[in-house]
Parts: C-alpha cells; structure tokens; sequence
C-alpha cells in the first residue's frame, strides 16, 4: 500500500553485509573504539550492528575476547562481567540483550587495559616455535609421582 512504501522509505538503509568487509570493519571498528576507551564511538558501533542485525551472541563472545585480551590483568572484574555478560544475552535474547552488551561496552571502555598476559603467551608461543627440542628442567619435573611405578 501508498501508506507502507511511505513508512518504509522513512527508514534509512543500513550498510553492513554479514560476510563481507562492512561486517569486518563495523565489529573492527567497535573493537578499536573500546580500546581506545571511546565509549560513545563503541556504543554507536555496538547499535549499528545490533541494528544491521548482527547476531548477539557474535559480539557478545567479541566481548568476552576483548576482556581477556585487551582489559586482561589491568581489571580482573572484566572478565567475569563479560562471561555474566554472554549468559545474560542467552538468558534474555533480543531485544533485550542489547542492555546488557551496552553495559558491558560501557565497563570494557572504562576499564584500565592491559595486554601483558595476551602478550606473553605470543612471546612463549614464538619461543616455543623457534626452539629444537626443549628439555623440562629438573627442579620443574613431576618427581613425586611416577607416571610407570613399575619401570
């Protein structure tokens, strides 16, 4: 009818692909936001996506990766926030969900950043990579409890 084609062109289109670069660059840009602690440049990338449609559960497990990533030892509470976080969007679904992964948003950009423990583990990884063969220490080895009583 005259009256929906009106509504409909009232509301504006939304860029975003789900697979392709507007998906990528949108949760990229919601990532660099909370990392530069831009809570009102993270939350509008939040409602874009949200808006777009983009599945909760996707950000919501972006949430959690960011907490231990980039929040990491600098604030322990980030973590169990954003575990409490990705069960509530479960626990409630859309629309409803939107609430909790703002307020999440809101304490990830507030929240001090560290990257030291993400950090090490890629300096160990490396280590590890680069190593022939690595031997246990002696003072580190189970020595207690043999693993073959008998031999």
């Amino acid at each position: 009818t005259l009256r929906v084609a009106e509504e409909s062109i009232q509301t504006k289109a939304v860029v975003y692909d789900k697979k392709g670069d507007a998906h990528y660059d949108t949760i990229s840009a919601f990532i660099k936001s909370m990392r530069a602690s831009d809570e009102k440049g993270a939350i509008y990338w939040l409602a874009k996506m949200l808006h777009a449609g983009e599945d909760f559960r996707f950000i919501a497990r972006r949430i959690v990766i960011f907490a231990s990533e980039d929040v990491g030892l600098a604030d322990p509470e980030a973590l169990p926030l954003a575990i409490a976080t990705q069960q509530a969007v479960e626990f409630v679904g859309m629309p409803e969900a939107r609430i909790p992964l703002a307020h999440a948003t809101a304490y990830m950009c507030r929240a001090k950043k560290s990257r030291e423990a993400y950090e090490s583990l890629g300096a160990a990884s490396e280590e590890i990579e680069s190593e022939q063969t690595a031997k246990i220490p002696e003072h580190l080895k189970n020595k207690h409890f043999p693993v073959n009583p008998e031999g």
